[in-house]
């Protein structure tokens, strides 16, 4: 990420974050750097990379500021069908509410693991819609948003695998 000043660690997002190429960037390179493999696809996707991971990618990415309650910064096409929120209401929403209370201590353990070792790549936790339909998210990599001078973020995760819990 070269020649960017934007911090997104106390940022409150506008519409334009959703398709913004510096912050495709920085999830794409801060995935790269910790995984081992990029997020984004070098080849295969006809459209600008940053439009393509928010309308086209075939994965939910959401991603949380550095604020003491996190709020979410971004939330693609897949996360805002999966979750049920759009854009505004995405990006106003603290990311501790995504999982139902008895829930979020275990949530809060998964983002201190991550925040210690940078990543973790096979989480599976209980997840809530805003229509309070209860799913579970499988195989989900959540890692550490790093910019290349090494200035914190926030976090992000990135799945493809989801299912509603059956009552």
């Amino acid at each position: 990420m070269t020649g960017v000043s934007q911090t997104w660690s106390s940022f409150m997002p506008a519409p334009f974050l959703a398709t913004d190429p510096a912050f495709a960037d920085l999830l794409d390179s801060s995935f790269t750097r910790l995984v081992g493999r990029p997020l984004i696809p070098t080849h295969g996707t006809e459209a600008e990379p940053a439009h393509w991971l928010y309308e086209r990618a075939p994965f939910c990415v959401l991603a949380h500021n550095t604020a003491d309650d996190p709020i979410f910064i971004y939330g693609n096409k897949a996360v805002q069908r999966c979750f049920e929120y759009d854009w505004e209401e995405l990006t106003r929403l603290p990311s501790r509410l995504s999982a139902e209370l008895p829930n979020r201590e275990e949530r809060q353990r998964l983002l201190d693991i991550v925040r210690r070792q940078g990543f973790i790549g096979d989480y599976t936790g209980i997840r809530i819609a805003k229509s309070g339909r209860r799913f579970v998210i499988e195989n989900a990599i959540v890692w550490e948003l790093f910019d290349d001078a090494g200035t914190r973020h926030g976090q992000a995760a990135m799945f493809a695998s989801w299912h509603d819990i059956s009552e």
